[in-house]
């Protein structure tokens, strides 16, 4: 029993490293969905007097990034002109995988390990004061 459970142990902590930084990621998601849509909708919307479409970008990835400070996060945001003035901005959140909490490396045996993406995008109309339409 004892060889039994030194053979099974490690694809049991393989696996729950990988369901623990699933979960992680789902949850780092759902609260990345809501923060961040809020920040487009609160600095992009009603952008500031002279401000612009990457000023409001800049503003959208700090508020985003220090609403999830962790070290295995990073937050960038762009905005890409659509129709009739619309702006479309894309916000992006790159997460590194963790064992247990404790940072993993980039790479094994020379070998890169890729960090999983999420990405939110949302089109607002900015409102530019003096604007008919």
């Amino acid at each position: 029993m004892t060889i039994e459970l030194l053979v099974v142990l490690p694809v049991i902590l393989i696996v729950a490293v990988i369901a623990v930084n699933a979960l992680t990621f789902f949850g780092d998601c759902a609260a990345f969905d809501r923060v961040a849509r809020n920040a487009v909708r609160i600095c992009a919307a009603s952008p500031g007097y002279g401000q612009d479409v990457g000023q409001s970008a800049a503003q959208v990835e700090t508020m985003v990034g220090e609403a999830l400070a962790r070290d295995n996060l990073e937050v960038s945001a762009e905005a890409s002109g659509g129709a009739l003035g619309q702006v479309t901005f894309t916000v992006r959140l790159s997460y590194a995988p963790t064992l247990f909490g404790l940072g993993l490396r980039d790479e094994v045996l020379g070998v890169a390990l890729p960090r999983l993406e999420h990405r939110v995008a949302l089109t607002v109309d900015p409102y530019k004061p003096g604007m008919l339409f």
